[in-house]
C-alpha cells in the first residue's frame, strides 16, 4: 500500500513540472495599427508579453510566408496592407533561449468605410448656398456609414453587416445592430463637437471596418442682403457693418442653420429694432425690413434683428449694421 502511495505522488509530480515547464503561445500578443487599415496604407505590426522577454528572443517576420526582417528583440516592423478584397497573413516565428519555438499570425484584410453626415432638422440656408446646412447646438444628425469591404465573392451588401455604433466613445446598445447603417443623434448643447464611431463586421465576424469622425456644432448667424424691386434679391453680395441708403430700400435677413428653415412658421420669433426701438411689421415675411431715410435728412442709424426658435433656447441669434443716409 505504501508503495503504490509513493508511485502514485511520484507521478503526481512528474506531471506537474511537465505542465509547468511547457511554453504557449497564447502568451504573447501580436496588434496591428491601425486595426483598421485601408487598402495600401502603411502599418506597424508588433509583439508584446508580459511573460517573456522578448528583447533578448530572436524573432523573424514573415508576409505571405515570405521573411521580412528578423533580429534579436526584433518585437515590431512596418509593412503595407494588401489591395482591397485581398488577405495578407503575417507571421512572427519566436526563438526562446531555451530552443522552443513558437509562430504567431495574424491575417490583414484591408476596407474602406465613408462617414457622411447630414443635419436632419430643416435647417435654413439661402438660395443658391452651396455648402450645406450644419448642425445647431440641440440639433439631430444623421450619420450614414458606407462599408466597401470586398471578399472573393465581391463586394458585401452593407444591408447584410452588422453595426455597432458608439456617441463621444460610449456604447449605442439601440442604435446598433444588424443592417443599421445609420444612426441617430442630438447633439449636446454643452459640448462644441460630438464623436461618432462605428464598427462595421460581416454575420461571420470574418471581415469588420471601423471608422470615427467628430461632427461640431456651429451657432445660428445672420446676414443681411439687399432686396432689389426688379432682380430680387441680390445674393452675391452681403451688406457690410456700413450700408449706405440712396432711397427707399428694403433689408432682407437670411438667418443661417435656423430651425425651422420655413421662414414664416410661428416657432420662430422676429425683432426688428432702429435705434433700439422696436419695430412692428406687418405682412407675413418677417425677415424683410423697408427703410426709407426722411427728406432732407443725413446720418446714422442702427438696424438690429434678433431672431430666435421659441421651442429651442439655444437656437438664438442676432446681427446689427449701421445705416448710412
Amino acid at each position: 500500500m505504501k508503495l503504490k502511495f509513493l508511485l502514485l505522488l511520484f507521478a503526481t509530480f512528474l506531471l506537474s513540472g511537465t505542465v509547468a515547464n511547457a511554453q504557449s503561445s497564447s502568451n504573447i500578443f501580436i496588434s496591428v495599427v491601425p486595426p483598421y487599415p485601408d487598402p495600401n496604407e502603411n502599418i506597424s505590426v508588433s509583439l508584446n508579453s508580459y511573460l517573456y522577454n522578448l528583447d533578448s528572443v530572436s524573432i523573424s517576420w514573415s508576409v505571405n510566408g515570405k521573411i521580412i526582417t528578423s533580429g534579436i528583440g526584433k518585437k515590431s516592423f512596418f509593412t503595407t496592407a494588401p489591395d482591397a478584397g485581398k488577405e495578407a497573413t503575417v507571421s512572427a516565428t519566436i526563438t526562446l533561449p531555451d530552443g522552443i519555438t513558437m509562430e504567431i499570425k495574424t491575417v490583414i484584410k484591408p476596407s474602406v468605410m465613408i462617414l457622411l453626415w447630414q443635419s436632419n432638422d430643416d435647417s435654413y440656408t439661402p438660395p443658391f448656398y452651396k455648402g450645406k446646412a450644419l448642425p445647431t447646438p440641440d440639433s439631430e444628425v444623421k450619420v450614414v456609414a458606407m462599408p466597401e469591404i470586398r471578399t472573393g465573392s465581391g463586394l458585401i451588401d452593407s444591408k447584410n453587416m452588422t453595426y455597432a455604433w458608439k456617441k463621444d466613445y460610449t456604447n449605442n446598445v439601440d442604435g446598433s445592430g444588424y443592417g443599421k447603417n445609420f444612426f441617430l443623434f442630438t447633439n449636446d448643447y454643452l459640448e462644441n463637437s460630438n464623436n461618432i464611431s462605428v464598427t462595421a463586421s460581416t454575420l461571420d465576424q470574418k471581415y469588420s471596418n471601423q471608422a470615427y469622425i467628430n461632427i461640431g456644432t456651429t451657432e445660428p448667424k445672420i446676414l443681411f442682403y439687399k432686396r432689389d424691386n426688379n432682380v430680387g434679391t441680390v445674393w452675391e453680395k452681403i451688406l457690410m457693418n456700413s450700408h449706405r441708403i440712396q432711397g427707399p430700400e428694403i433689408v432682407e435677413a437670411a438667418p443661417y442653420f435656423i430651425s425651422p428653415k420655413y421662414l414664416q412658421s410661428p416657432t420662430l420669433i422676429w425683432r426688428w429694432f432702429i435705434n433700439d426701438s422696436l419695430v412692428s411689421l406687418s405682412g407675413p415675411k418677417k425677415n424683410l425690413m423697408p427703410i426709407q431715410a426722411m427728406i432732407g435728412v443725413s446720418g446714422t442709424s442702427k438696424l438690429r434683428l434678433e431672431v430666435e426658435n421659441r421651442n429651442k433656447i439655444f437656437q438664438t441669434t442676432n446681427k446689427e449694421i449701421n445705416i448710412e443716409f
